[in-house]
């Protein structure tokens, strides 16, 4: 079911969608040329990264390993990064979509993200629930990905508590005029793609669509299906629309417009999930003597879920709407303060509203309906001086957030009012911070930097209720936001050429951590405790060497509770491993032929918070082909967990979910 309104939105994203295509067009059409080159270069990305960047240590995927992973997810490359997670170890197609959170450092405990999570700039997370619809993420739109752990207080720096992973599109220099690919997979599995990207005048518009469905596979275990138990199928598709028009020869004007919906089935007949989403962003860039990025972005979500019972296998909560809009908007500019100094300064505003209908069945049937909104509204200052072979970098933020009309309302059957609940208004000022260091020492560079930052809870937390049969979670109206404190330093060292190691020490303190805290065997409660404390280390390696090109790395995070007088006072988080790791060794002998295998290891963690679940250690491995066979044109063949690892996404009380098995596709790519 979908409101009247979102409708209406739906309709009215569809006029600047159509209009910025009509604007690029035009806009590149007429336009002075740079003297220098002939001609003006629009590339399609965003500011340069100022040269303290490198002081918060970070890692980069590039398109190319994007592109060229045995699942074609996202989700799934950015396991490259250890120490990066979702809530469940399911990826887009097998996991509820409400539990796609992305988290780094063992700091879970939920399924919101902790992590903020950028799309040319623009928050993706979705504005009710805070999870990254990873589906309409697809790889062959991206340019590359970087992933910066630890605290933020640049733009849109509330919310950065565990990291930010920062995603670009593809630009001109990415996208050939046209590309796609099809390939079939096991268990009747299907993903069709394509890409037009025509130059018009001096930029250019790219227009891509994708299509996927699969049978599924079992994800209960053998000896506990029913009759009632079925494959996880899923169907899911998502167009995409991105314009680059010059405005003059530093500055450039971006649009992107996403359209995608997503349909899954998870353990029981009838327990069917489903989310899609309208998002539309415009973005000015100059490069001028003033620098500025400017964007503004709206977002039009929904989601619908229903729970069947393991016992009765009947119908017991129908979620069946649960729309929300997010918009919002930033500035920076980076005034012209000298040669060894970056300044950026700006603002940022983020907007959320939901509501969630549900109806639960039982002896009475009882409709629901919650929601409010929220808001974060920030100003940033952010400075990196270049001293020599010393790069200082510090930024501040000040964020004003409020969480307001609150409410619950139940009715019977009939209609008839019996609960009705409007929750106050709050709000608060938050200061944040972050300071670093990067001393250049030839092959050997070392870094150090100190971080706070927060975490607004979301509507979700606040005011849904969600079971994942039979475990119920109660919301909670009255949590408060999360606090982060933390500490890091590494060293990056290039012993010998095209080789890099990266070794990082982190100490990390999230205070009022908002985790699903254990009532009884069946009844969970969002709650604030007073900390999560992780610390531990992180490694990175990358080793080029003729046609071979090795690539590892490795976390360990010692994550632990610390609720003094509760019963989990001292044990790890629920859903955080202590350890994970991945490898992969790519083969790319001449233009064109790749071929690579990726193995990946996660350590054991526990379903609750009381660790008496356990989800044990997992390793998987990957292989990936592509054969040219003709320019332009190559055979790709893909293997999912090859040696067909039992992975363990849920455990309660025994009642488990598993994930992907072995799964093999080929399919033909042009284009690329």
């Amino acid at each position: 079911m979908i409101l009247a309104r979102d409708i209406t939105m739906t309709r009215a994203m569809r006029v600047p969608m159509l209009l910025a295509g009509i604007l690029a067009a035009g806009n590149a059409r007429a336009q002075d040329v740079d003297p220098a080159t002939g001609d003006i270069v629009v590339l399609g990305r965003g500011l340069d990264l100022p040269p303290g960047t490198p002081a918060y240590g970070s890692v980069t995927i590039n398109r190319q390993r994007l592109e060229n992973d045995a699942s074609g997810r996202v989700e799934d490359v950015l396991l490259d990064v250890a120490g990066f997670q979702q809530f469940r170890r399911s990826d887009s197609r097998s996991a509820n979509p409400s539990a796609q959170g992305a988290t780094l450092r063992a700091l879970g405990g939920n399924a919101s993200s902790r992590t903020l999570v950028l799309l040319d700039g623009v928050p993706i997370a979705d504005p009710f629930f805070g999870y990254i619809p990873f589906n309409a993420v697809i790889p062959s739109r991206l340019g590359g990905i970087r992933v910066t752990r630890g605290g933020g207080s640049g733009p849109f720096g509330a919310g950065a508590v565990a990291g930010t992973i920062e995603m670009t599109s593809a630009s001109r220099a990415d996208l050939p005029t046209s590309s796609g690919q099809a390939l079939y997979g096991s268990r009747n599995a299907q993903t069709v793609s394509a890409t037009v990207a025509p130059s018009v005048g001096s930029g250019f518009v790219a227009l891509s669509g994708q299509f996927e469905r699969g049978d599924g596979f079992q994800t209960t275990p053998e000896d506990q299906r029913t009759p009632a138990t079925v494959p996880a199928r899923y169907r899911d598709w998502s167009t995409g629309l991105r314009a680059v028009a010059p405005l003059g020869p530093d500055t450039e004007v971006q649009f992107r417009g996403l359209v995608f919906g997503d349909n899954r089935t998870l353990r029981f007949k009838g327990a069917d999930s489903s989310s899609s989403g309208e998002d539309a962003s415009i973005r000015l860039i100059s490069h001028g003597r003033w620098q500025v990025d400017a964007l503004a972005y709206v977002q039009a979500r929904n989601f619908a879920n229903t729970v069947i019972s393991s016992s009765s296998f009947a119908l017991t909560l129908d979620q069946r709407n649960t729309p929300s809009t997010g918009i919002g908007g930033k500035i920076e500019l980076r005034p012209p303060v000298g040669g060894d100094h970056v300044l950026r300064v700006g603002g940022d505003v983020r907007l959320a509203d939901g509501q969630l209908f549900e109806d639960a069945y039982g002896a009475v049937i009882t409709r629901r309906n919650a929601g409010g909104n929220t808001s974060v509204a920030g100003l940033f200052v952010e400075d990196n001086w270049t001293l020599g072979r010393l790069v200082l970098t510090g930024g501040a933020r000040v964020d004003h957030w409020t969480i307001t009309d609150g409410f619950f309302r139940q009715r019977s059957a009939a209609g008839a009012l019996t609960t009705d609940t409007a929750f106050p208004s709050r709000d608060g000022t938050e200061a944040t911070g972050r300071a670093g260091a990067l001393l250049k020492l030839g092959a050997v560079d070392l870094r150090l930097a100190g971080y706070t930052g927060f975490r607004l809870p979301t509507l979700n937390e606040l005011y849904r209720p969600f079971t994942v049969f039979p475990v119920t979670t109660q919301a909670n109206a009255n949590l408060s936001p999360e606090r982060l404190r933390g500490v890091e330093g590494g060293i990056d060292a290039r012993p010998l050429p095209g080789m890099t190691l990266s070794l990082t020490g982190f100490y990390n303190r999230l205070g009022d951590a908002i985790a699903n805290l254990t009532i009884s065997p069946i009844l969970r409660r969002r709650g604030n405790v007073n900390a999560i404390v992780a610390k531990g280390v992180e490694a990175s390696f990358d080793w080029r060497r003729g046609a071979f090109d090795l690539s590892a790395s490795y976390a360990f995070s010692d994550s632990k509770v610390d609720a003094p007088g509760m019963a989990f006072n001292g044990l790890i988080p629920a859903q955080s491993p202590r350890q994970s790791a991945s490898a992969t060794l790519a083969w790319q002998p001449r233009s064109g032929l790749l071929a690579s295998l990726t193995a990946r290891h996660v350590g054991r963690q526990y379903e609750d918070d009381l660790q008496t679940d356990v989800l044990r250690a997992a390793t998987t491995v990957d292989a990936f082909v592509k054969l040219p066979v003709r320019k332009g044109v190559a055979v790709i063949a893909r293997a999912e967990n090859v040696l067909d690892e039992t992975v363990v996404t849920r455990n309660q009380a025994g009642s488990m979910d598993l994930g992907t098995p072995r799964t093999v596709w080929i399919g033909v790519r042009f284009g690329a």
